[in-house]
């Protein structure tokens, strides 16, 4: 008889964040329980809340999990290119699972102040550092001039804008073109 081990460390925590990302993309944050993350997971309350202290800070655990992969920095040795490539990558379809979790929290936002924390907290580290790292490659290059703070996330920043303004949750590839172009780019490009 083959008995089951117990699950532990990383394999333990990809476990629940996968089964706290399915719980929000069909149940949306209002329906997002500890104990249902558990019993989905296979696992207790306990090692969840070890882990995460509350449902917001689980939530968005699990969309940074989900996220990650979106989110990596490309490098093709241009700018242009890698800043179409990241703004692509965070323009995610309607059908992407961190797409329906995103729009699961954003939604429980008005219910929970401290999800709104903590979803801006992420937004700073997910796209915004993987922004950043391509602005330094640039930089480094000899491509773009060192720039900090909103000019090295404009396009970034007028992204978000579309989607909040709007109420998008995707944007026509020529938005994406033309906030590289006519934006972003002039901005930090290095002057001949």
């Amino acid at each position: 008889m083959m008995t089951k081990t117990r699950r532990r460390g990383a394999e333990l925590e990809e476990a629940i964040l996968r089964a706290a990302a399915d719980e929000l993309a069909e149940s949306g944050y209002a329906g997002l329980t500890i104990e249902r993350v558990a019993q989905r997971a296979g696992t207790n309350k306990n090692a969840i809340y070890r882990r995460w202290p509350h449902r917001a800070a689980l939530g968005v655990a699990a969309y940074r999990n989900l996220a990650a992969d979106r989110l990596r920095p490309p490098d093709t040795g241009s700018l242009r290119d890698d800043a179409l490539a990241l703004l692509r990558a965070v323009n995610c379809g309607l059908s992407s699972p961190a797409a329906r979790v995103l729009r699961g929290l954003l939604a429980g936002v008005g219910d929970d102040p401290d999800l709104l924390g903590r979803l801006h907290e992420q937004a700073a580290e997910g796209a915004a550092s993987a922004w950043l790292a391509v602005v330094d490659r640039a930089v480094e290059r000899g491509e773009a001039r060192p720039v900090k703070g909103r000019v090295a996330t404009v396009a970034l920043d007028l992204l978000r804008h579309e989607y909040l303004t709007r109420g998008l949750t995707t944007v026509d590839d020529a938005v994406i073109v033309e906030l590289v172009d006519e934006v972003f780019l002039p901005l930090v490009r290095r002057q001949p």
